[in-house]
């Protein structure tokens, strides 16, 4: 894994990890991570992948080692996507399959509309055009407002009290690794989220935060995708997951058992879906 860094178009020094195959020529895998979440989330999968795919994993302004922006109103799909299309530039990275979760997914559906021919196709990480307004309601009750904690032992319990529901029957040594990607420790020495709390506000218009994306759907129709929904997801429902397919006939889909939102993506079900779009996308029309 190589450490890349770059400057946004208004100046923030932001961060990505790249994993290189020895294919020089290697199709292009771009992973987005969610809201409140980081390129750490890719920590399993993107090395996974890296033995046939270059692999870029940014991390969006505001998490993990990018920069933390002084105007929170940057803080927005159009704004992340410009930063992405900014590191793509550099990285000389013209063709890109995307792997979205949450927010990513937000991303990458606006980035195939955006920039025709440069995403080849999509995956879909329990998002969809229609975000559940019961989800969005949790989320708002937690992202930039958690309780500072003062040891890693409240830091895991505060991840496992957050996002329990959403991944039951987890090890104890899989959520020391979950809280880990999510924080980072402080100057203070103490674990801490590793977002600016600013991050969410945003969310109090929903328009901005869950934009209705029925419109752009429709022209994604030649796009390949797979969606993976969280069979308890509370953000991508089954009905919007039903709709997305009548909408698009061939749209892949993998439902994973005793997942909310989102899939963690290690799961078995996950792992080969993915490899199995992926191989096929490239195949028939390559990502380099």
């Amino acid at each position: 894994m190589l450490e890349h860094w770059f400057s946004s178009h208004d100046g923030l020094k932001l961060y990505s990890r790249l994993y290189a195959p020895a294919a020089a020529q290697a199709p292009v895998v771009l992973c987005l991570h969610g809201l409140t979440r980081n390129s750490r989330d890719f920590e399993d999968l993107a090395p996974h992948l890296a033995a046939q795919y270059r692999v870029i994993v940014p991390d969006m302004r505001g998490r993990g080692l990018s920069a933390r922006d002084p105007n929170a109103d940057n803080y927005t799909i159009a704004v992340y996507v410009q930063d992405v299309q900014r590191l793509l530039a550099e990285l000389e990275a013209p063709r890109v399959a995307i792997i979205g979760t949450s927010m990513g997914g937000l991303m990458a559906m606006v980035m195939a509309a955006t920039q025709p021919g440069q995403v080849v196709g999509i995956v879909l990480n329990d998002i969809g055009p229609e975000v559940n307004p019961a989800g969005l309601e949790r989320i708002r009750g937690y992202a930039g407002k958690v309780a500072a904690v003062r040891t890693w032992p409240e830091a895991v319990a505060q991840a496992r009290s957050i996002y329990g529901s959403a991944w039951p029957n987890l090890s104890d040594a899989r959520w020391e690794a979950i809280a880990r990607r999510g924080y980072r420790v402080n100057a203070d020495g103490s674990p801490e989220v590793d977002a600016d709390p600013r991050i969410a506000e945003p969310l109090r218009n929903t328009s901005t935060a869950a934009p209705d994306l029925w419109p752009l759907w429709k022209t994604l129709a030649g796009v390949p995708m797979l969606a993976i929904r969280g069979a308890d997801s509370d953000i991508l429902s089954a009905a919007t997951l039903a709709r997305m397919q009548r909408e698009k006939p061939d749209l892949e889909f993998v439902t994973v058992r005793e997942r909310g939102h989102v899939p963690l993506l290690d799961e078995p079900e996950c792992v080969d879906a993915i490899d199995r779009f992926l191989s096929r996308l490239t195949r028939s029309v390559g990502t380099t």
